[in-house]
């Protein structure tokens, strides 16, 4: 029997994207391996939007050698965003592998793999059947261009899919035991602006909030500025749609947002986040922040670190500056801050954060929440809150893909634990 591994780092967008190949590759008569070793077929699908990530797929690569001198039948492709229009560097570089595509364009691939089966009809790859929860990508690329960022590069120009494409592939995840999906896009809110009748998010959440079975709905990620009224009043009136947006500011202060080529202000940014929860009660806001961008003084950092101080997040992500060849930043802007200086404020936006999380999953103390059951880990059941946050129970039912009502004991600044309530262990067949 042939059979494929697929290694991915990065974003969720990857990770649907090799979830798909992996179905596809599964209807052609491939089986999934744990190790490259055992495989015919090695897929690595690459991130380079930070240098740590980009390093780790140089690794990779350079560890394939090996397997290529010991098993030359094996087939290596690189994918994901480390492939531009222009390979003719990488295969010089990399003469190991076999096959370079660009994201999604896995036809190329499929086109020139031999197989032994007849193809089947399309089904969730394994990966996503061992699971409760799904991602799916509903637009691709973006064209923001913002200054630091090599993804319109690489994965282009905004493409959306039509909506009726997108149903037929939640109903199969649902038909398979999915119980949450994910829509994705590097800039989800744009979602339907190309096409013929021109949807928007808010038109494609109401569609998917009517299919039964589906449990939640989640969407990835957005942009300040396309976030409007009509999605915030969707979020907040759609059953299935979990009060938790994923909104990254990328910075406090205004030149640096600029800069950036962010397309907002700081003060609209603020006044976004109020209309955000003064709509949807309860909601879970998460933020995304670079350090150290060329040209950040300490009192720019300060109103980025005042601004995250100011409206509590229950989640940031916050990373250090990192010049992307081909981006515009990488061409215009000194990279001048000094690594010292950009490890210095990862690490206050670090420590602000913790005791941020900390002090809001504290008031969920003594709180009845709702947790998707996705597994275990040791003896105790984990799974998410509508608001993304992970939660830890033990019992001896079998709550696995279920719904539990948890009331919470015990909060963290990453994590909250708590005991199951009683009507909602009868569910998991608790003696």
């Amino acid at each position: 029997m042939n059979r494929f591994y697929i290694w991915t780092i990065g974003c969720q967008m990857n990770k649907a994207d090799s979830l798909n190949l992996s179905a596809e590759l599964e209807r052609m008569g491939y089986r999934p391996v744990s190790t490259p070793e055992e495989a015919d077929i090695v897929v690595l699908n690459s991130c380079v939007v930070r240098q740590s990530a980009e390093d780790k797929v140089v690794n990779k690569l350079t560890n394939l050698k090996a397997l290529k001198k010991t098993h030359p039948g094996v087939f290596i492709a690189l994918t994901g965003c480390m492939v531009n229009s222009g390979t003719n560097r990488l295969k010089e570089r990399f003469e190991h592998v076999d096959a370079f595509f660009k994201p999604q364009q896995f036809r190329d691939l499929l086109s020139r793999i031999e197989t032994r089966s007849e193809p089947g009809p399309w089904s969730p790859a394994r990966a996503a059947l061992e699971s409760v929860t799904a991602y799916i990508p509903i637009i691709q690329g973006c064209n923001n261009f913002c200054s630091y960022c090599i993804v319109p590069y690489r994965r282009g120009r905004e493409k959306s899919r039509p909506m009726a494409e997108i149903i037929r592939e939640v109903v199969q995840y649902i038909e398979c035991g999915i119980r949450e999906i994910t829509l994705l896009g590097q800039n989800v809110d744009s979602y339907g602006h190309d096409l013929p009748d021109r949807p928007d998010l808010a038109d494609l959440l109401t569609e998917v909030n009517q299919i039964d079975g589906l449990e939640r709905i989640r969407f990835l990620t957005s942009h300040p500025k396309d976030m409007n009224r009509k999605l915030i009043e969707a979020v907040a009136s759609l059953e299935r749609v979990c009060e938790h947006i994923s909104l990254p500011a990328q910075a406090g202060d205004n030149e640096i947002l600029q800069a950036m080529r962010r397309g907002y202000t700081i003060e609209q940014y603020v006044a976004l986040i109020g209309r955000i929860r003064a709509t949807i009660p309860h909601v879970a806001l998460s933020n995304d922040i670079i350090v150290g961008f060329p040209g950040e003084t300490a009192a720019q950092f300060g109103r980025t670190y005042d601004l995250l101080e100011k409206l509590q997040f229950d989640a940031v992500h916050v990373a250090a500056y990192s010049p992307r060849p081909g981006t515009i930043a990488s061409r215009k802007l000194k990279d001048n801050v000094s690594a010292e200086e950009k490890q210095d404020r990862l690490k206050r936006i670090e420590v602000l954060q913790e005791s941020t999380s900390r002090g809001i999953n504290h008031r969920l103390v003594n709180r009845k929440v709702e947790v998707l059951v996705e597994g275990k880990k040791g003896t105790r059941w984990q799974g998410r809150t509508r608001g993304d946050k992970l939660v830890f129970f033990e019992d001896h039912g079998d709550w696995y893909g279920k719904l539990a009502q948890v009331n919470v004991t015990h909060a963290g600044a990453w994590s909250l634990q708590g005991t199951p309530l009683i009507e909602s262990a009868m569910v998991a067949g608790t003696k």
